[in-house]
């Protein structure tokens, strides 16, 4: 009898470790490319800053409600929502990310003063850091750091 509890509760332990111990662990999810990341959802500009200090109160209120749409085909809707630009800048660009995805160069400037590259500062699921070199006359030449958010 003894022997028999002795081999029952062998079988049972050994099923126990067989049912835990095969559980396969997950991997975890690829990290996003940043074209992924970029291309998931739309923009909204959420501020500006200039050496640190907060300029979001100068940039024009046309600018502020826009929203961008990049795809990962290489295309980029601008809609200017309610506050439109005069001249507007809504349409569609064609994007790409160059000098080993640090530079996303557009088709056209979508700032008057700038140009059309901006040095990604940065990019995650919920925000997008550009910066660029910006001349406003009668202003000299400054670099502005934009966020955008989702």
């Amino acid at each position: 009898m003894r022997k028999q509890l002795l081999l029952t509760l062998s079988i049972l332990a050994i099923a126990f470790l067989f049912v835990t111990g095969c559980e396969k662990e997950e991997d975890p999810a690829p990290a996003k490319t940043k074209t992924q990341l970029i291309s998931q959802s739309s923009w909204k500009f959420d501020h500006a800053t200039s050496s640190g200090t907060d300029i979001s109160g100068f940039i024009n209120a046309c600018f502020k409600d826009n929203i961008a749409t990049f795809t990962s085909a290489g295309s980029m809707t601008l809609d200017e929502a309610a506050t439109i630009c005069s001249p507007t800048y809504a349409g569609t660009y064609t994007w790409a990310f160059q000098t080993s995805e640090t530079i996303l160069h557009l088709s056209a400037p979508i700032f008057t003063g700038g140009s059309s590259d901006f040095t990604l500062v940065s990019v995650t699921e919920t925000n997008l850091v550009l910066s660029q070199v910006m001349t406003v006359a009668p202003s000299p030449p400054t670099t502005v750091e934009v966020t955008f958010k989702h």
